[in-house]
């Protein structure tokens, strides 16, 4: 930490000059949730690299934003996700510690994930960090970038870096458009997209933003009630809870005040206002605006929080909840940036879609092979506040989901890699990646993209996509969203490579807020299955008809391979086995040995894949 502090002051005086300017392999625009992971990630990698941020926090949406209720990937403990979720239970004491809010197993204070990112930042010799530095305008030749200009908010000096490559981590997608990058805003039409929910028309509604506060309990008999906001109506947080229904033409309320609290309740004796039911959600379309028009537009968001505060306290009663006093460092102890849960997308060298998701063994390219980062939220939009929004899109469920390496990169455009909630998804499917950990993860993935352009001195466009991959699985981190098979156990890699592969397939199944995809690791296969599985990546079995239904056993293990050129003996494999007992020759193997004899011996994980997932 002093390391990190040394740091920051070498940097704060580097911004007292006139103008400076850097250079560095790696430039993160914006230390937001995915841009704070993509630095960290590329620092480890062995490559300089900067994060450059507009506020004095780190994490973005999981901090500076307030939002530190995590939503998915409980059970999916992948890479820098689960680093930061170890943390915060070395912090609090454990998982229990945090699991103190029925909307998420993880619950933390906005500041204490702020420390978190800045001590994991300050380890890394190779990553420097810049604060309270706003972005402006970047530099371009043909079809890269060249450098990118920022603001010091605190004196208005300017500072210019130069990159080798770039990532777009704004909470808005804001490099995107300065690059002249082209992008989606808004709903597309099923027309474009092939999801069938209900969009007729293109449009360009975005979700409603929230600005979130913490409310701290000032105990018994402490009056915190703030002063009555102007235009304040009660009627406006009308079915928020039971406490509070008089319009009964409107959905019934199925919580009581305190259980509404209860939902985004963090340690300490705090709550996170971030209540999506006739709460203080707002709809603005700030996107497109500039820097000054956007924090005039934004005051509104923060009064519908501010009515939202005072309504808790003066009809609910809630007199002994006010803003907390030591959270957010600003004036009105409000979060340091609105939540933003969509912006620009970036149209990238691939678009993932519902249908991807859905199916994504049979729909479309198997943008499944070319997974980096995972999510099992629902589809999850907010457009009650906007009335000009479809209110009743015919989302349907899902199972867990990878997104596709592809999304990262902008179609012509070699050194600018997007990540945060600006990569290239569908309106729909936003709904889903745009949540903490998934967000974490991509970004992660986009500093390993990142890095390994920078050292290759590649365009993005000609990175292999299993290099990319394999560095992410060095790091514990998921390629396939498996429930059952987590990093400690001995056949992840292997599993998660061969899954990759598309070899063997796993199940998806929707289940409520925590969607799922099952290994079935100790399962039996069939001989039929894993032929099938093969049938992409040799064509010696493109007509092959002996395998049959039955379970598979190392004899007919053996007599596929050598099909397929590799001739191997059973003495040869348990001499090379090193997972328990040795294999009997006619015992049925299950499906976690089947991916690591697979994984050995056939290697398909080496066969390199086009950014659609295609063998080649």
């Amino acid at each position: 930490m002093k390391k990190f502090f040394l740091l920051l002051v070498s940097v704060c005086s580097l911004s007292g000059q006139a103008q400076q300017t850097l250079t560095t392999d790696v430039l993160v625009i914006g230390g937001s949730t995915g841009g704070t992971a993509a630095g960290i990630q590329s620092a480890r990698l062995g490559v300089k690299t900067i994060i450059v941020e507009s506020t004095p926090w780190l994490g973005g949406m999981i901090s500076a934003a307030g939002v530190s209720a995590v939503d998915g990937n409980h059970r999916l403990p992948s890479g820098l996700w689960a680093e930061f979720r170890s943390r915060l239970y070395q912090r609090y004491g454990g998982p229990e510690a945090v699991e103190t809010g029925w909307v998420s197993n993880t619950l933390f204070e906005p500041r204490i994930a702020d420390s978190i990112f800045k001590s994991m930042a300050g380890a890394e010799k190779d990553l420097t960090v810049f604060f309270n530095h706003g972005f402006t305008t970047v530099t371009k030749r043909g079809n890269r970038l060249e450098g990118v200009t920022f603001t010091n908010k605190a004196n208005g000096k300017t500072l210019t870096i130069r990159a080798k490559t770039f990532i777009d981590a704004t909470e808005l997608g804001d490099v995107i458009k300065a690059a002249g990058i082209p992008y989606d805003l808004g709903m597309e039409s099923g027309a474009i997209t092939g999801e069938k929910v209900g969009v007729h028309e293109t449009n360009d509604i975005v979700q409603d933003l929230t600005y979130v506060a913490v409310l701290k309990d000032y105990g018994k008999g402490a009056n915190k009630t703030i002063r009555k906001p102007a235009n304040y109506n009660p009627a406006e947080f009308d079915a928020a809870c039971t406490d509070y229904y008089i319009d009964k033409t409107m959905r019934a309320p199925t919580v009581d005040a305190l259980k509404m609290l209860e939902y985004g309740k963090l340690p300490n004796n705090k709550y996170m206002l971030n209540w999506p039911l006739s709460g203080n959600d707002t709809y603005l379309n700030v996107v497109e605006m500039t820097e000054a028009e956007r924090e005039k537009e934004l005051v509104k968001a923060k009064e519908t929080t501010r009515r939202f505060i005072y309504f808790i306290q003066h009809q609910l009663g809630f007199k002994h909840l006010g803003l907390a006093d030591d959270e957010f460092p600003t004036k009105d102890r409000f979060a340091l940036i609105p939540y933003h849960r969509e912006g620009r997308r970036v149209k990238g060298l691939v678009r993932f879609t519902m249908r991807h998701i859905a199916e994504p063994f049979t729909y479309g390219d198997p943008l499944y092979r070319t997974g980096i980062s995972v999510g099992d939220y629902p589809i999850d939009h907010h457009h009650k506040k906007n009335l000009s929004a479809p209110q009743h899109l015919e989302f349907y469920s899902i199972a867990s989901f990878n997104v596709p390496l592809g999304a990262l990169i902008p179609q012509a455009f070699e050194n600018l890699v997007v990540a945060e909630k600006g990569i290239s998804v569908s309106n729909v499917v936003n709904g889903t990646t745009r949540l903490q950990p998934c967000v974490l993860l991509t970004g992660q993935a986009a500093g390993t993209l990142a890095a390994i352009s920078a050292q290759q001195a590649a365009a993005l466009q000609t990175v292999p996509v299993r290099s990319v991959q394999q560095k992410l699985l060095q790091t514990g981190a998921y390629l396939m969203p498996y429930i059952d098979v987590t990093p400690d156990n001995p056949f992840f890699e292997a599993i998660q490579k061969v899954g990759a592969t598309g070899i063997l397939k796993g199940k998806g199944v929707p289940y409520k807020w925590a969607n799922q995809t099952w290994f079935y690791p100790e399962q039996p296969l069939s001989q039929f299955d894993l032929v099938e599985g093969l049938r992409p990546y040799y064509t010696s079995l493109e007509n092959y008809l002996e395998a049959s239904g039955e379970m598979l056993t190392l004899n007919a293990l053996l007599k596929i391979f050598d099909v397929v050129g590799v001739k191997l003996s059973a003495e040869k494999i348990n001499a090379d086995w090193k997972m328990g007992q040795a294999l009997e020759e006619k015992g049925v193997l299950n499906r976690q040995t089947i991916a690591w004899l697979v994984d050995r011996y056939l290697q398909p994980f080496e066969r390199p894949v086009s950014f659609k997932g295609e063998v080649q």
